[in-house]
């Protein structure tokens, strides 16, 4: 693999976000391959993964447990290395980029949300969501602010300097979806994202999901078993057998 990236100058770059704005795609995974090693035996989990997503396009990924789902996100956000194939985020080599641009990447223009929500203890729900910012270089000024607004978006404008220990389950998910939205980014990878919830309140965060897509543009790709979120998707994929279908 390059160690490069296809587009690195914040000129190229601005001209690969015009791209995708005139309808160009966010993410891009063009053959991807996934294999591991268990003792002497090579075990093949994807097995040529092409497909794209649309700015502002919502997808639901779905398939049983052990399927390469979870891989397949993780190779799409760049968090693994396929052992073959490419991911393109907004017309940039993500894959085949050292890890620093990789990071600054992500950083800029993708957003992930789990299952669990992985919010940082000590710190309150603001700056929680403000931390992206602060690392992509914004001021705390600026971080704060976007936090401010996100948090108020998703119905938490009260509870700005609660603790992740004093929220409830859906208030801590509300949290982690801001934090993945306060860059502005092209794609928000999604993972379960209210496999931990009761229904009532996963039905929220379903709904909230729909709004924040359709109102910021952001694209959505979403891994789960949940049937009532995927079916708020424009596309549905399966993932049977290390292959990627349309349902």
């Amino acid at each position: 693999m390059s160690d490069t990236l296809t587009v690195t100058s914040p000129a190229t770059a601005a001209a690969a976000e015009a791209r995708t704005r005139d309808g160009g795609p966010v993410l891009e995974a063009l053959d991807l391959r996934q294999t591991f090693s268990e003792g002497p035996q090579a075990v093949t989990v994807l097995r040529g993964i092409s497909f794209s997503v649309a700015r502002g396009e919502r997808i639901a990924i779905i398939g049983r447990s052990g399927s390469g789902k979870t891989t397949l996100l993780h190779l799409l956000g760049g968090l693994e290395q396929p052992s073959e194939g490419r991911v393109r985020l907004l017309g940039q080599d993500l894959s085949g980029a050292r890890e620093t641009d990789r990071s600054r990447l992500r950083n800029r223009h993708m957003g992930f949300v789990y299952q669990l929500h992985h919010l940082l203890p000590e710190f309150t729900a603001l700056e929680n969501v403000a931390m992206p910012v602060v690392i992509g270089g914004g001021s705390v000024a600026e971080a704060e602010q976007a936090a401010t607004a996100l948090l108020e978006r998703v119905g938490l404008g009260q509870r700005l300097h609660h603790k992740p220990a004093e929220l409830s389950g859906g208030e801590r998910q509300r949290v982690a979806l801001a934090r993945a939205l306060v860059t502005r980014p092209a794609v928000v990878l999604a993972d379960e994202p209210t496999g931990n919830l009761d229904r009532d309140t996963a039905e929220s965060i379903h709904q909230l999901i729909v709004e924040l897509n359709e109102s910021l543009g952001t694209s959505f790709v979403i891994v789960t078993h949940e049937d009532r979120l995927a079916a708020l998707a424009h596309r549905r994929l399966r993932m049977e057998q290390g292959l990627l279908a349309e349902c």
